[in-house]
């Protein structure tokens, strides 16, 4: 048991050491957003960025803020290419921009350790902000076309019975 322990603590002190930081990050990025959601009650949100570093650091672990909600970036391959996706329910999700900050281990931990000591993790500076633009979700339209088809019914019906009283008279 105490041999688990020193390698695991080897293990973490080496990974600490050999983690590289990204120096200068350049973002290259796409994005999906579910738009039409009239059966759908979560809107998707995907983004997909390449990640340049000056120094050509590869493989760093990255993670992501939105909106308050932390989520993982997952790497897609190895020449720094990931992807970090959520949902969010339809009547809370809002249209316009969403800032997806990134930040690599160290400045995560960072932030986990402001959280921990009540302190504003709005100070620790992101490794780069993805722009994430999302142009609104279209939930059908405003009159559904059953009612539509059943107003029109009724007038025409009352159109009719109306001539038909005026003739009959």
């Amino acid at each position: 048991m105490k041999s688990f322990f020193i390698t695991f603590f080897l293990a973490i002190t080496a990974s600490s050491v050999l983690a590289e930081t990204c120096l200068k990050p350049e973002v290259q990025a796409s994005a999906y957003v579910t738009e039409d959601a009239t059966v759908l009650t979560q809107v998707a949100f995907t983004t997909q960025f390449t990640l340049k570093c000056a120094n050509g650091a590869k493989g760093i672990s990255l993670y992501a803020e939105v909106d308050g909600k932390s989520l993982p970036a997952v790497r897609l391959s190895a020449d720094n290419k990931y992807q970090i996706s959520w949902t969010d329910d339809i009547k809370k999700a809002r249209s316009g921009d969403y800032n997806v900050k990134l930040y690599d281990d160290e400045s995560y931990s960072a932030i986990r350790k402001a959280i921990r000591n009540g302190e504003d993790p709005s100070s620790v500076k992101p490794l780069a902000v993805v722009v994430l633009n999302n142009p609104g979700v279209y939930t059908g339209p405003w009159i559904n076309s059953e009612l539509l088809a059943t107003l029109l019914a009724a007038i025409v019906s009352y159109t009719a019975f109306t001539a038909k009283s005026k003739l009959v008279a």
